[in-house]
């Protein structure tokens, strides 16, 4: 077996221990949490824990640094506090972040390209007597090109049943993550996509309307990161700034994942050409727990507002002006006529005398 190579004080292994301690302290996927893992839907027949070997014992999941091309090999032991056989496939799967921002793993019948490739049991399947425990061996080998960086999956356990399309049940999955740095250059980086400002408008010719800031957040980076967040609209030169409320944390993004968001932002003034901002912070934490910002990543977008209760109000005060002159003006024009027929009738008057 070989072990993986000695943990270093660079800023790439910090930055990997960083995302571990994230990953480890504040998500799960699976029911996998930070302990032994325990069967699905109250059935607690079964439970998976890592094997005692030289990486230590009762660890809360695997987490491995590994060199492009290495290798080494590690264990799952299976647990049946039941009272019968059980018999269990036993597979490696990618990991990916779901829909509600959980971590979460392929299913057996779904392709997996990274982790679920690199990870490979002894065997396939695994049977286990009642109040019996059993280890299921199995390799960790990288191709040459693997590329630098984060990459979660998991070694997954699940009953085997017949009739179902792969042989097993997907609604019942215990295992443990699976947290693979590959050596190279960590780049940690995220970007801002599809930034779009909607106003919805207001009825008051005077007032403000509420706004729609929606954007997705990509890990172009190979490290597994989190986004802080903020957002702004403001009017021409950088008039009229509004701020969005405090917008929650983005979930943790594995290296290539997105996450679409959509931000309220009230008290907007329809300044016809709007600016909208939004400004990303990564985040990382170190070993000790402590967040650490990287730099922040600000991207912007222009929207045309067209304030039309007030051009309609305009208008109509417009229509007024014309009205009011062309009636001055008629009005004018028939007092000059009416003085000059007075004073012609005078001059009349006078030569006749």
């Amino acid at each position: 077996m070989r072990p993986p190579r000695p943990r270093t004080t660079t800023a790439a292994g910090a930055l990997a221990q960083a995302t571990a301690v994230v990953l480890l302290a504040a998500l799960g996927f699976l029911g996998m949490g930070t302990g032994p893992a325990e069967a699905a839907d109250g059935d607690d027949s079964w439970a998976v824990t890592t094997a005692s070997n030289d990486f230590g014992a009762d660890r809360q999941n695997y987490d491995y640094t590994i060199d492009p091309g290495g290798q080494l090999k590690d264990g799952l032991v299976v647990v049946n506090h039941g009272t019968t056989p059980l018999h269990l496939a036993v597979y490696a799967a990618d990991g990916f972040t779901a829909k509600g921002g959980q971590l979460d793993l392929v299913t057996k019948d779904a392709k997996s390209t990274r982790v679920g490739v690199w990870v490979h049991p002894d065997q396939s399947d695994v049977t286990v007597q009642p109040g019996k425990s059993a280890e299921v061996p199995f390799t960790v080998t990288l191709p040459d090109d693997a590329a630098p960086g984060e990459y979660m999956g998991g070694i997954v356990t699940s009953p085997i049943q017949a009739g179902e399309a792969d042989g097993t049940d997907a609604n019942q999955r215990r295992g443990i993550r699976i947290r693979l740095r590959v050596g190279g250059e960590l780049s940690p980086s995220l970007s801002v996509e599809d930034l779009n400002v909607r106003y919805s408008g207001t009825p008051n010719p005077f007032g403000k309307g509420d706004a729609t800031v929606t954007y997705t957040i990509h890990n172009t980076g190979n490290a597994i990161l989190t986004a802080r967040q903020e957002a702004s609209i403001s009017g021409p030169f950088g008039s009229l700034d509004v701020r969005a409320g405090q917008i929650k944390d983005s979930s943790s993004l594995l290296p290539g994942d997105t996450w679409k968001v959509s931000v309220p932002v009230h008290g907007v003034t329809p300044a016809l050409r709007l600016t909208g901002k939004v400004t990303l912070t990564p985040l990382i934490t170190d070993a000790s727990g402590s967040i650490a910002p990287l730099a922040a990543v600000e991207t912007t977008t222009h929207a045309w507002t067209i304030p039309w209760a007030l051009l309609l109000l305009l208008v109509v005060v417009l229509c007024g002006i014309v009205v009011a002159a062309l009636t001055f003006r008629r009005r004018r024009r028939q007092a000059e006529l009416r003085e000059d027929s007075r004073v012609q009738a005078l001059q009349v008057s006078h030569k006749e005398k």
